[in-house]
């Protein structure tokens, strides 16, 4: 597989996955066009890495596809000097794109998660639901999948009206939610159905029913 391949490889995405799928911000198209996705997965999946789902990575863990990714971008509207907080980052490809949104990146991946390939972000390894407190207040929370729920730990750590984009896990649909954090309390709101790999770390407590 050449560069050149991999160059159409990564046109075709945008006009096919993104331009048709509500992912119309210009400044996300032009980052997504540029990052070399095939960079940021195993060598010998590299021939999978435009394709519109997810791809293996290790210990049971996969890379977003790339329509997921691309709204998660949209949502988060990131602005020139963001201070991000990046939820699995996994092999760093969304951290490349939030750098290239020109995002201040804090992402966090697990002790035994997959190894981050992108060397712009300041990168924390540890448990994905504690988020990186010392580089608190954040501007916008970015979980890289889906989640059972927000812990009230990473939403701790972010600035009153903070963004906050995410996948929920309900009732085995997985959903593209945003919202943000108004004095300590955050609200989100279900956008649309849409595939996402699920985190591991973030299973909603069990409720007690009559």
């Amino acid at each position: 597989m050449t560069e050149q391949n991999f160059s159409s490889m990564r046109a075709a995405m945008v006009e096919s996955q993104l331009r048709t799928s509500d992912v119309d911000d210009q400044r996300v198209i032009a980052a997504m066009a540029k990052v070399p996705r095939e960079d940021f997965v195993p060598a010998e999946r590299r021939a999978m890495a435009y394709i519109d789902r997810a791809v293996p990575l290790s210990n049971g863990r996969a890379l977003n596809p790339p329509l997921a990714t691309g709204r998660l971008l949209k949502e988060g509207r990131v602005e020139e000097g963001d201070r991000v907080l990046l939820i699995g980052a996994a092999t760093g490809y969304s951290a490349a794109l939030l750098t290239a949104l020109g995002a201040k990146v804090t992402a966090v991946e697990a002790e035994d998660g997959p190894q981050l390939l992108d060397g712009a972000a300041k990168v924390v390894r540890g448990a994905l639901a504690a988020g990186a407190p010392e580089g608190a207040p954040y501007d916008l929370l970015f979980i890289d999948g889906a989640v059972e729920e927000v812990p009230a730990a990473l939403v701790q750590q972010l600035a009153d009206g903070a963004r906050v984009v995410t996948g929920l896990v309900e009732r085995g649909v997985t959903r593209l939610c945003s919202g943000r954090v108004i004095s300590g309390v955050l609200g989100l709101a279900s956008l649309a159905d849409l595939e996402m790999v699920v985190l591991p770390g973030f299973s909603a407590p069990e409720r007690f029913v009559f």
